[in-house]
Order: structure tokens, then C-alpha cells, then sequence
């Protein structure tokens, strides 16, 4: 894995956890310039599944094994954009909590795959 891509997808997915909390102590649903947030998130996580699978392709394999690391990935990659389809469907500020959420379990989810990876 490339520890620099773990590292800034965990890290952009805190600044969106904090900026979709910061709405939600406002009392304010998740707004256009969230979802735009939570694409470059889950862009991010993309390019992570992308990584993953060719260096698997490639024959490097995880210290803690195959399955769960794809697993870590697909769920990693599925999160963020989980969290925003369910806060569409709350516009209170409950959608903005449901969004940081979804960005915390993603932050914790890569470190855990770090972990998985051999870091």
C-alpha cells in the first residue's frame, strides 16, 4: 500500500468529519458544498481500492491476508458515499452527523488497513 494515500485519504476524511460536525452543531443539514466534500473523499478512497488491487495483481500480498484486506478496501471505498445517500434522506442536522459518521468509520478504516498492510 502506499502510505502516503492511507495517510491523506484518513486525514481528508477527519477534515470532512469535522467540517459535517461543525454543520451539525450549527444545526444544519449536510449542503451542496458537503456532497462535493464527500466526492473528493470517496475519490480518494477509489484511488486507494484502484492501488490495492494492482499491487495485489501484482503479486504483493498483505501481512494479515487477502480477504480481509479486500474487504477493509471495499468497505473503505463504500462508506463516505453510504453515509451521504442516508443524510439526503434526513435534512435536518441529523444528515450532517450521519455524514461525519460516515467519514469517521472511514478514517478508522484506514488505519486499520495500514495495520493490515504490514505498517
Amino acid at each position: 500500500m502506499l502510505d502516503a494515500l492511507t495517510l491523506v485519504t484518513g486525514v481528508a476524511a477527519l477534515f470532512l468529519a469535522a467540517w459535517c460536525g461543525w454543520a451539525a452543531y450549527r444545526d444544519e443539514p449536510t449542503k451542496d458544498w458537503h456532497f462535493i466534500g464527500m466526492g473528493v473523499v470517496s475519490l480518494l478512497a477509489l484511488v486507494q481500492l484502484v492501488v490495492g488491487i494492482v499491487q495485489l495483481a501484482r503479486g504483493e500480498k498483505p501481512e494479515q491476508g487477502t480477504t480481509i484486506f479486500v474487504a477493509y478496501l471495499l468497505g473503505a471505498f463504500a462508506c463516505v458515499p453510504a453515509a451521504g445517500f442516508m443524510s439526503l434522506s434526513e435534512r435536518s442536522k441529523w444528515g450532517s452527523v450521519t455524514a461525519a459518521a460516515g467519514a469517521v468509520v472511514l478514517a478508522v478504516l484506514e488505519v486499520r488497513l495500514y495495520d493490515i498492510w504490514g505498517g
